[in-house]
């Protein structure tokens, strides 16, 4: 089972060892613009493999992509001083425009294509353009989306709960970025409503405690980035988990972005929503029934997104 990832900054590298030291995958090719850069932390890594499990671990070109079942999307660059949204889209879309269609070139039609490069949403749109135009259907691009929001909204939840994080099940939906929603009437605690699960427990849970858990979430990459300048930890393992599950179809639920026809009216967007993933990528997409404010919030959430499209779209024309 193989895999690619090309980008081998914090976050594609971080995503590699995460492999390694989970036993994902037997094959993974490093490919960065920066060869001296891939080979290093392909070598770095491979010494990483006789303490965790046997991998082979190498730096490639774009032709050593062939055979691989999923290909990690990690190249990028970051958003500078003082410069826009729409300004950074704009880079990014130029570094897709030489990137993805070498990936795709070089790639079979049974790749799933994971975007790790921000903003999430709107890479994982231009992305799904270019594989339609080498006819891989959308359902093959995925973003990794609000998988890690939704891992920090169940961990605090858990610590808050102090209950295990595998028995608190709850979603971050739409954009991966500030408008996310974290979807509270839904949490479920071991298939038992918060509010039942918190009255039964004798846990208060008012509304000062859900911002503070909500501001915690949404801001969490802010802190991070603050204190050390970049995330790459949880977004490696989070990484890490989507292709566990496309390497070995494991059909599981995640909260992943990909393009969607409709999502609470905005039409042709990717966002966020539970998703089934498995070795084809997105084999289904679940509705879920929100409360009236979660829902116009997913909304608001969504049209963001739908213009940061529109906007990338104005500056040159989608390929």
């Amino acid at each position: 089972m193989k895999a690619g990832i090309v980008g081998t900054g914090f976050v594609g590298s971080t995503a590699a060892y995460a492999m390694v030291l989970r036993g994902i995958g037997s094959e993974i090719v490093l490919v960065d613009r920066n060869v001296a850069r891939a080979q290093a932390e392909a070598e770095d890594i491979q010494h990483a493999v006789p303490f965790a499990h046997a991998m082979r671990v190498y730096a490639g070109g774009y032709s050593d992509l062939r055979g691989s079942q999923v290909v990690i999307i990690a190249a990028g660059v970051s958003q500078r001083p003082g410069e826009s949204r729409l300004e950074l889209l704009g880079r990014n879309a130029a570094v897709f425009a030489e990137v993805v269609p070498e990936i795709l070139a070089h790639t079979d039609d049974n790749v799933v294509l994971l975007v790790a490069t921000n903003p999430l949403d709107i890479m994982t749109h231009i992305v799904a353009r270019y594989a339609a135009t080498d006819g891989l259907p959308s359902s093959r691009v995925i973003g990794s989306g609000t998988l890690l929001d939704t891992a920090r909204f169940r961990s605090l939840l858990s610590r808050y709960l102090e209950v295990d994080t595998a028995h608190v099940h709850a979603y971050v939906v739409g954009e991966h970025g500030d408008s996310e929603v974290l979807t509270w009437s839904l949490v479920r605690v071991s298939g038992i409503p918060l509010e039942e699960f918190r009255e039964l427990q004798g846990k208060s849970l008012d509304e000062a405690t859900r911002r503070q858990i909500d501001a915690n979430v949404r801001n969490a990459a802010y802190q991070i980035i603050a204190g050390k300048g970049a995330t790459y930890y949880g977004i490696g393992a989070a990484l890490a988990s989507i292709v566990q599950v496309i390497l070995r179809d494991q059909r599981a639920v995640m909260s992943v972005s990909t393009p969607t026809a409709d999502v609470a009216g905005v039409k042709e967007v990717s966002v966020s929503l539970p998703r089934l993933v498995g070795a084809a990528g997105i084999l289904a997409t679940f509705p879920l029934a929100l409360s009236d404010d979660e829902q116009a919030a997913l909304q608001r959430s969504v049209r963001v997104v739908r213009e940061a499209i529109d906007g990338l779209d104005a500056q040159a024309p989608p390929p």
